[in-house]
């Protein structure tokens, strides 16, 4: 009778037991709980800390707060506006931020990994649909270029606006890389050298015309701004002859000697200017008239 009793009561504490771990549970602060009732999601519980729920009746789904991350499992293939092919490898980074919805999109999941793993596959769907309309409208050059970034912003815009539908808010999606298929590579790559070293040679022509069209412009300025320099050092040095013959005409009205021996000096000055070598030669008779201020100060002979 006592080994009954004894049996009985580790009966009854096992089941106490049991029926307490299925009553009571904890949700950590990087979780969120969801209490489904025979398949139903009935409540969600935001707050952290020891939770009751009905035994047996009701289980509970910890959904994780924390920012999460989905490989593309596999390349997606898009084939661009060109009509060339390209592999893409991308990633998305999201967080759920309503459960219920979410449950709902994807219900019937026991465990938060089933459910991550739904929730995954229905990401993927929309971010590769999302790539293969961004793509599609666009060419090789722009996709890898120009465009890069918004292309990024475009992607991730139209992803976004699916995936809140389910409950989910997207942070970030980023394409890991970009490739052409093996098979055709290097077809591409060398129609892309090609098309680059005509660019390359179109440019270089524009710039040959432009530096032709810039030197005769500048030879235009120059002669432009010679001839107009020349004028006027000819205009200056007419008034300067002027103003000078004018001051001899001066002169000479007033002291007409003077003026004669000034005249001599300055041609005995040029006459014996020293030439290229240092040398000044002169042959003419000394009682010339040129000398004639050598032989009397007042230029008698």
């Amino acid at each position: 009778m006592a080994k009954f009793f004894t049996g009985f009561g580790a009966f009854i504490l096992i089941v106490a037991a049991v029926v307490i771990s299925q009553t009571f549970y904890i949700v950590d602060e990087s979780e969120q709980a969801l209490l489904i009732q025979l398949g139903d999601p009935k409540k969600k519980e935001d707050t952290a800390g020891l939770k009751m729920k009905i035994p047996f009746i009701q289980n509970v789904i910890k959904v994780s707060r924390k920012n999460l991350e989905y490989d593309v499992e596999r390349p997606i293939e898009v084939i661009a506006e060109n009509e060339e092919r390209l592999v893409i490898d991308a990633f998305v980074r999201y967080e759920i931020i309503d459960p219920l919805v979410y449950y709902k999109t994807f219900p019937g999941s026991t465990s938060w990994q089933q459910l991550k793993d739904r929730g995954d596959n229905n990401i993927s769907s929309i971010l590769e649909g999302s790539i293969r309309e961004a793509l599609g409208a666009l060419t090789i050059t722009e996709i890898i270029n120009t465009k890069r970034a918004e292309l990024m912003q475009t992607i991730t815009t139209t992803t976004a606006a699916e995936a809140t539908k389910f409950g989910v808010r997207i942070i970030d999606v980023k394409i890991r890389r970009a490739d052409f298929p093996e098979e055709n590579a290097e077809k591409v790559f060398e129609r892309m050298r090609s098309e680059r070293q005509q660019q390359a040679q179109r440019i270089r022509s524009e710039g040959q015309e432009a530096a032709v069209k810039i030197k005769a412009e500048a030879d235009k300025d120059r002669a432009t701004l010679v001839a107009e320099a020349q004028e006027q050092s000819q205009k200056v040095r007419g008034e300067a002859d002027a103003e000078r013959n004018a001051i001899f005409a001066a002169a000479y009205s007033r002291d007409a000697e003077f003026f004669a021996f000034y005249r001599s000096m300055t041609a005995y000055e040029e006459a014996l200017r020293n030439d290229a070598n240092g040398d000044t030669s002169m042959l003419m008779s000394p009682d010339s008239e040129f000398f004639r201020y050598f032989n009397d100060v007042r230029g008698k002979k």
